[in-house]
């Protein structure tokens, strides 16, 4: 998925939403981080992809907690 796309459908999502969105990226990024270091992991570049994912997910929290606190 492209990153705009992503964003877009970030920026629809409610902050709960968000929350459970940054918790999956989370879990995935550490099931591949594990991955990784046993050498079972054939796409390395998803780790970098997912750690982006993270910031774009908290940096979309941080804005809609500013403007609804």
């Amino acid at each position: 998925m492209k990153s705009k796309e992503f964003v877009k459908e970030l920026q629809a999502k409610s902050l709960d939403q968000l929350n459970t969105e940054l918790v999956n990226a989370k879990k995935e990024l550490f099931n591949l981080r594990f991955q990784n270091a046993t050498n079972q992991l054939d796409n390395t570049g998803r780790i970098r992809e997912v750690r982006r994912n993270i910031a774009r997910i908290m940096t979309l929290i941080g804005e809609k907690s500013k403007v609804t606190g």
